[in-house]
C-alpha cells in the first residue's frame, strides 16, 4: 500500500509540474529562462591549488584542482596533462551509490571537461615543462554535495572558477636533470570562460537550470556551452528529442544569459 502511495504522489506531482509548465509557470516561482540564486562560497575547504565550493539554489557541488609534475601523454608531447573526474557523493542524495564513478559521473566529467578543452579555456602548452619529458599535470575533482538538479551547469561554474584560482609552484628542469622547485607560484590563466547552459523540455515548454523534480519529469534534456565569442564549442542531449528551432532558440537564450554567469565567475576569481 504505501508503494503505491508513492506512485501516485509521484504522478500527482508530475501532472502538476507539466500543468504549472504548460501555463508557464513553474514550482519555485521562476521564469523560464531564468537561474536560481547562485552562491560562491567563501573560505578554504581543501588543500587543493585551487578550489571553489558553489550553491545554485539547493544543488551543491565542491571542486578542487590538484597539481603534480609528470611524463605528458605519447600523442601530445608539446601539452600538459588535464583529468576530471566527479564523485557523486551518497550524502548528497539517496539515489547516489558509494563505490567507483557510475556512468552519470563519466558523462558529468566528460560534460564539463569537453566544454573547457573545446573553449581551449586553459593553455595546456603552457604547462610543459620540457616537451616530451616533464609537464604539468592538472587533476580536476569535483564533488556533489547536495543534488537538486542541474549538476552540469553548477559543476562547470564551479570549476571555471577554481581553475581561475590555481596557483602552481614555478619549476625548472636544469641540464643535469635535476628539478628544481621554487618557492613562487604562477597563477593559471583562464583564457576564455565557456559556460555550460542545460534546458529540458516538459510539453511543448523550454526550461533553463532545471530542478530535480523538473528533470524527473521532462521529455528531453540538454546541454549547450558557449565561449566568450557566443560561440557554440559543445552540446550533449542526455535523451529525448528536440527541433531545430527550438535548438537554435536555446543557443539565443544561452548566448544573452553568458554575460550574467561570467559575470559571477570572474568576480568569484
Amino acid at each position: 500500500m504505501m508503494f503505491d502511495q508513492e506512485i501516485l504522489t509521484h504522478n500527482l506531482m508530475k501532472e502538476y509540474i507539466r500543468d504549472l509548465i504548460e501555463k508557464g509557470q513553474r514550482l519555485d516561482g521562476r521564469g523560464l529562462y531564468d537561474y536560481r540564486p547562485i552562491e560562491v562560497l567563501s573560505g578554504t575547504f581543501t588543500k587543493a591549488e585551487g578550489e571553489s565550493w558553489l550553491r545554485l539554489g539547493e544543488t551543491q557541488v565542491l571542486v578542487g584542482v590538484k597539481a603534480d609534475l609528470g611524463e605528458p601523454f605519447p600523442d601530445t608531447p608539446d601539452k600538459g596533462v588535464f583529468v576530471s573526474n566527479v564523485e557523486l557523493l551518497p550524502v548528497a542524495s539517496p539515489t547516489f551509490e558509494p563505490g567507483p564513478p557510475d556512468e552519470g559521473a563519466i558523462e558529468l566529467a566528460r560534460i564539463v571537461d569537453r566544454a573547457i578543452r573545446s573553449a581551449d579555456a586553459i593553455d595546456l602548452s603552457s604547462l610543459v615543462i620540457s616537451p616530451g619529458k616533464l609537464v604539468y599535470m592538472l587533476f580536476l575533482d569535483m564533488y556533489v554535495l547536495d543534488y537538486d538538479g542541474n549538476l552540469e551547469d553548477s559543476l562547470t561554474l564551479a570549476s571555471l572558477i577554481a581553475l581561475g584560482r590555481t596557483e602552481i609552484p614555478e619549476v625548472e628542469l636544469k641540464e643535469n636533470g635535476e628539478l628544481e622547485v621554487r618557492e613562487t607560484k604562477r597563477r593559471l590563466e583562464l583564457r576564455d570562460i565557456p559556460i555550460n547552459f542545460t534546458f529540458v523540455k516538459i510539453g511543448n515548454r523550454m526550461l533553463l537550470d532545471p530542478t530535480k523534480e523538473e528533470e524527473g519529469v521532462c521529455d528531453a534534456s540538454i546541454t549547450i556551452a558557449i565561449n566568450g565569442e557566443g560561440k557554440v564549442c559543445s552540446i550533449q542531449k542526455k535523451h529525448g528529442t528536440f527541433k531545430m528551432d527550438e535548438i537554435l532558440n536555446m543557443m539565443s537564450v544561452a548566448r544573452a544569459k553568458w554575460s550574467e554567469l561570467a559575470e559571477i565567475v570572474r568576480g568569484a576569481i
